[in-house]
């Protein structure tokens, strides 16, 4: 399987793991009185489960997009200060008015 794939997967596991246990803290706390709804409801699992798996696709998108870009830090070689003019290359003036050729 191509890294790429293995790296969205890991990180799609992750962002569903998160999603459980932020949906086990919001019934444990019984915010929202989710618990009651949920517990005394006749289709209270379906509601559990459409619940997680629209947290856990917020949770897998946001948990995919920091390890990407946290991604370019771990790789970059130089570990300098970015920015400045390239090599050999130096900032011309030129005031405005002037025609251009």
């Amino acid at each position: 399987m191509p890294v790429i794939f293995r790296f969205y997967i890991k990180h799609c596991v992750i962002g569903f793991a998160l999603s459980a246990i932020f949906i086990a803290g919001l019934l444990w706390l019984n915010i929202a009185n989710l618990w009651h709804l949920i517990s005394t409801s006749d289709i209270g699992l379906m509601a559990l489960v459409v619940f997680w798996v629209l947290n856990g696709i917020v949770f897998a998108g946001v948990q995919t997009g920091v390890a990407v870009m946290l991604m370019s830090e771990e790789n970059r070689e130089d570990k300098g200060p970015k920015g400045g003019t390239p090599a050999g290359l130096t900032p011309l003036r030129v005031r405005a008015g002037e025609p251009r050729n």
